[in-house]
């Protein structure tokens, strides 16, 4: 008859939060998947509902440095209802950034109101690949971080602690 300690799995207080805790890493690979995945339909939204206008580049900022990956740059949209829209300091991949240098007007589409509110007509579809690559990745990470935890938390449940069944046998033994 096997004993009674064989068929209990043995897991530390520590390590049943530790293994809980790690949930926190798919909710934020799911926040990540839900953001991008709005960031490209409002990306889209906006291409294809908004109005085209032209806009004013104000101010290019280019840091070349390998570490600083994104860009900036400052515009001035007039609208066809006569007011100015302004976006200051519009970050940009370090990549995209030649599409739109140099240029002292881009046309761009807007959508007042939206939570992308301006498109740039140069950038567009790569712009929307970007986040809907970002989502998709997020997605998989979240896949793969879920379905580790999901196996961690249920391997202790089961099978307990293999650090607390290593130390026992080793006293054991």
């Amino acid at each position: 008859m096997p004993s009674l300690k064989a068929d209990v799995a043995v897991v530390s207080d520590t390590s049943r939060l530790i293994a809980r805790a790690l949930w926190v890493f798919p909710a934020l690979l799911l926040f990540l998947v839900v953001n991008q995945t709005m960031v490209a339909v409002e990306l889209r939204a906006t291409w294809e509902r908004g109005y085209p206008a032209v806009a004013e580049v104000l101010a290019v900022e280019n840091t070349n440095r390998a570490d600083v990956t994104y860009d900036y740059i400052s515009i001035r949209v007039p609208m066809a209802d006569g007011q100015v829209l302004t976006k200051e300091k519009m970050s940009l991949p370090h990549s995209l950034l030649p599409r739109v240098g140099g240029h002292k007007t881009l046309e761009v589409r807007v959508r007042p109101g939206a939570s992308q509110e301006v498109v740039f007509a140069s950038l567009m579809p790569a712009h929307w690949l970007i986040a809907a690559a970002q989502a998709g990745m997020s997605l998989i990470g979240l896949l793969i971080g879920a379905t580790g935890v999901f196996w961690w938390n249920r391997y202790l449940h089961r099978q307990g602690d293999p650090a607390l069944r290593s130390a026992e046998a080793g006293v054991a033994g």
